[in-house]
């Protein structure tokens, strides 16, 4: 039978690949779930998950406090993710054990740039996000719901993690659309994968509420976060959403002194300005520390924000100037191939210390946490 852990491929255009029956011999074997848009009892074959941070209310009514929106549902309806249900004034989550995305990535892909450079992590994602980003890449994963998916498959959070396990990965990343819209699936799958060994990652928008967001912070190893832009008209406009809960979770999880790393994407006429960038990266190095990595990624159009071009090359070595200008040491550009700044240099002595070309690690200098030339130690997860 194929084995759906396929070479790795771009976050990009994974999607418009064939789906892979989640079977190998030897290791997991049951089919996936397949879905219609009226497959509503079979969605519901197996026990749903209830959530972990909600209020009930009156006239069976619940309030969902997983995120910033702090969604009203009524008696049979969702909120705004799509995942989570009422039914009789209890909040069930839909995607729990059911991911429409498992692939076996490079871990440069999320990018976690500081952490087991070189390294294959297994990554999941289901259908559900509380954004609505003009631009998303995932958007056939993240603006629908379950019923909308073309495969989903029955992977319960210990059986996820024994596949981890099998492929021989350390790491596993809850990516592609927003981890909070599958929080208690990433949960109970990260409760379980520390019990094994494992590391925990996910790439998340982050606008998480403080308090889900420190539990799950008990379990994890490092967060990437996609700091979309830096005033709040951008996040209103752009992504429906919010920039002051970002900064809260980018607070949070500082003080929870686990890995940070930061991503940026970079789209002309909407959050380059030159002068809003400088704001950002210094409020990362005062408020995160400047050893955090920033990382900017080249826009490509896409969804429904086809009517801006690609984003110049030369935009995002602005971006670069400007942040290393402003005191950060660790500053990178991504989906640009070969570009030098694909790679990770020495802030003390600029020697490089990561060699990459777009997600390939063509040599790792680091030796013991340190430059090998000037035995300056470089902050990350290398072991």
């Amino acid at each position: 039978m194929e084995n759906p852990f396929n070479e790795p491929t771009s976050r990009r255009n994974f999607l418009g690949k064939s789906c892979k029956l989640l079977a190998c011999v030897g290791a997991y074997t049951s089919l996936p779930i397949v879905f219609t848009k009226n497959a509503d009892a079979q969605r519901r074959r197996a026990p749903l998950r209830e959530a972990m941070f909600y209020s009930r209310l009156t006239n069976n009514m619940v309030r969902c406090e997983l995120c910033f929106l702090n969604c009203t549902i009524r008696d049979g309806s969702r909120g705004r993710c799509f995942n989570k249900e009422n039914q009789g004034g209890r909040l069930f989550q839909l995607v729990h054990g059911r991911p429409s995305a498992v692939h076996v990535e490079p871990i440069e892909k999320e990018p976690a740039l500081h952490m087991f450079p070189g390294s294959n992590i297994l990554c999941v994602g289901t259908a559900g996000c509380n954004f609505r980003c003009r631009f998303c890449h995932n958007w056939h994963l993240s603006q629908r719901g379950i019923e909308d998916m073309n495969r989903v498959y029955d992977l319960p959070p210990a059986e996820l993690v024994n596949q981890a396990i099998r492929q021989n990965l350390q790491t596993i990343s809850f990516t592609y659309n927003e981890p909070t819209s599958f929080y208690e699936y990433a949960y109970d799958t990260a409760v379980i994968a520390k019990q094994r060994g494992l590391k925990i990652l996910w790439h998340s928008n982050g606008a998480m509420n403080p308090e889900p967001a420190r539990e799950l912070l008990k379990y994890t190893d490092a967060v990437t976060i996609d700091l979309k832009g830096f005033t709040e008209e951008f996040y209103r406009t752009i992504l429906t959403a919010r920039l002051a809960p970002v900064l809260q979770t980018l607070r949070e999880i500082r003080a929870s002194g686990k890995w940070l790393e930061i991503v940026n994407l970079h789209i002309p006429t909407l959050n380059d300005n030159p002068d809003d960038i400088r704001r950002m990266c210094i409020w990362i190095r005062d408020t995160l520390g400047k050893t955090t990595p920033l990382h900017f990624s080249r826009f490509t159009p896409t969804y429904r924000l086809t009517n801006v071009p690609q984003t110049p090359v030369s935009l995002l070595e602005r971006a670069h100037k400007i942040a290393k200008d402003a005191g950060l040491d660790f500053v990178t550009l991504g989906n640009v191939p070969g570009h030098r700044f694909n790679s990770t240099y020495c802030p003390s002595c600029n020697h490089r210390l990561i060699h990459r070309t777009h997600f390939r690690v063509l040599a790792n200098n680091l030796v013991n946490g340190r430059c090998p030339n000037c035995r300056q130690a470089i902050p990350g997860i290398w072991s």
